[in-house]
């Protein structure tokens, strides 16, 4: 019996360790690189797939603008009863069933009601209107440039974002171990008071100072960690995906030896390369065809009209007549009171504003190099500054940790020490974090950044 029991509950338990085995697996975070996540943020992120339905309305608006070029035809189908004099002359005539009878006064006064089916064909055709038409075509191509233009800058601020956030990931990643280890060594330093506080070698003060600095390390670690879930939860959202989803970057914050380009040759760079500028010069030449838009209204318009109506005394065909016109129209505008004017004057004052704010671009695009540029430049500098400061500090702490030890030097030289070395590692890697960010801030200050970018490939 009991042998059966042990069997039973074995069994049990390997079931256990098979269902729990697969949700344990499944909470377990995946690695990701920074290539992967900048992948799955071109394909999720929100505002790319708004870009690219401001696309896809730019080329709708192509072909609106092509259907103005191309002849109109209508079909109406319309049933009408009435006994209105002029209506049933009408209606007979067209129905070919009028007669001498319909001629006297009784009947052409007081005729009897008379239904009227009648099917219409029509149609109208724009020959000619001082090229507005083309004009308006041809904005319409420079507007889905435009929008093409800004859908590519949009992906680079999203791959910009992306590598930022990762970074920043692995910046958290760093801190948080930067953290433990202060942990770590402030009660070492806690330990040391305690023994020779119990051994009477120092007063209580040195104990006390002591578990503060310990107390502060550990609000310091509990910040970390939150940082760390914060960085997370806005590179999930750079990628556009749940915040709450679960990933472990595959890579970990280390220098790399990214090649440096010359100041001028970026600026150049931008100014041939950024998409904004590029869409700013669609938009100004779009606002040229406004131009000419406003400018054709005061040209004359040629229009070709034809039609074809069947009408019958009833629904089914029979019995009726048909009859057929078409024509040419020619308008021109003599006075609407100024409005034309005024619509020109002010197409021109918007091609003045686009021009101006392309010179603001271009002069925007060149301080965006060179501010990405400096920082790239310092942030290269302050880490050859803070690793050599790390090696220091570690030396100077364990000479305070002997020297105190021997009782030679007091506890704040040793926590002066101790702050020290976790001022450097920290300074260090926020260097080098900065040092990928601002790279790839010059990339996209540039109009280079994307997928294969030296800053996002491994």
């Amino acid at each position: 019996m009991r042998t059966r029991l042990k069997f039973v509950l074995a069994a049990l338990a390997v079931l256990w360790l098979l269902r729990a085995a697969p949700a344990q697996q499944a909470t377990e975070p995946s690695p990701l690189t920074l290539q992967q996540a900048v992948k799955i943020a071109l394909d999720k992120n929100p505002l790319r797939k708004a870009a690219l339905a401001d696309t896809k309305v730019a080329s709708a608006d192509i072909g609106a603008a092509r259907s103005v070029l191309m002849p109109r035809l209508a079909f109406s189908e319309t049933a009408t009863r009435g006994n209105d004099p002029v209506y049933v002359f009408g209606s007979e005539l067209r129905q070919r069933r009028f007669t001498n009878a319909d001629l006297t006064l009784p009947k052409l006064n007081t005729p009897s009601p008379i239904g009227n089916f009648s099917t219409r064909f029509g149609g109208t055709w724009n020959l000619f209107d001082s090229f507005a038409s083309w004009h308006g075509m041809n904005r319409a191509k420079e507007m889905n440039e435009a929008a093409g233009h800004q859908l590519e800058r949009t992906e680079q601020e999203i791959v910009f974002r992306v590598a930022d956030s990762y970074y920043a990931v692995l910046l958290a990643t760093k801190q948080l171990e930067v953290s433990e280890q202060a942990v770590k060594t402030s009660q070492s330093i806690l330990d040391r008071s305690q023994a020779r506080f119990d051994s009477g070698l120092v007063v209580e003060s040195d104990l006390l100072t002591g578990k503060v600095r310990m107390a502060a390390r550990k609000q310091e670690l509990i910040r970390a960690r939150n940082n760390l879930d914060l960085a997370r939860a806005q590179l999930s959202t750079a990628m556009g995906v749940p915040v709450d989803s679960l990933f472990q970057p595959a890579e970990a914050l280390a220098e790399r030896g990214l090649p440096v380009p010359v100041l001028a040759e970026v600026e150049k760079q931008a100014l041939t390369n950024r998409p904004d500028l590029k869409r700013i010069q669609s938009e100004e030449a779009a606002q040229r065809q406004s131009v000419a838009i406003a400018k054709s209204s005061f040209g004359p318009r040629v229009n070709a009209f034809a039609g074809w109506e069947m009408d019958n005394p009833t629904f089914v065909a029979g019995g009726g007549g048909n009859n057929w016109l078409g024509g040419v129209e020619v308008q021109f505008d003599i006075f609407q009171g100024g409005a034309k004017r005024a619509g020109l004057s002010r197409e021109r004052a918007l091609q003045e504003r686009v021009s101006a704010m392309k010179q603001a671009a271009s002069d925007g695009v060149r301080l965006e190099v060179r501010r990405a540029y400096y920082n790239l430049d310092s942030a290269r500098q302050e880490i050859e500054v803070a690793r050599a400061a790390i090696a220091q500090a570690q030396e100077s702490l364990r000479i305070n940790q002997n020297r105190y030890d021997g009782g030679l030097t007091t506890v704040t030289d040793l926590l002066g020490a101790e702050e020290a070395t976790r001022r450097s590692q920290t300074d260090y890697w926020e260097a080098v974090y900065r040092f990928h960010a601002s790279y790839a801030n010059l990339e996209l200050a540039s109009g280079t950044l994307n997928l294969q970018s030296p800053v996002v490939t491994p």
